[in-house]
């Protein structure tokens, strides 16, 4: 009785751990991409930056 519990236990931590990591992987690359498109557009405008 004590396996099942635990195996079904198990199954829904390693559910949960694979959901979590999907989440986690496209909450980075969408990070990525915006932190490359703003430092392009800093560079972009650095000439019109007066000091």
């Amino acid at each position: 009785m004590g396996s099942e519990k635990t195996y079904k236990t198990m199954s829904t931590v390693g559910a949960g751990n694979v959901a979590l990591g999907i989440v986690v992987l496209v909450t980075g690359i969408a990070a990525g991409i915006l932190m490359i498109i703003n430092g392009a557009s800093l560079l972009a405008r650095r000439k019109d930056i007066t000091f």
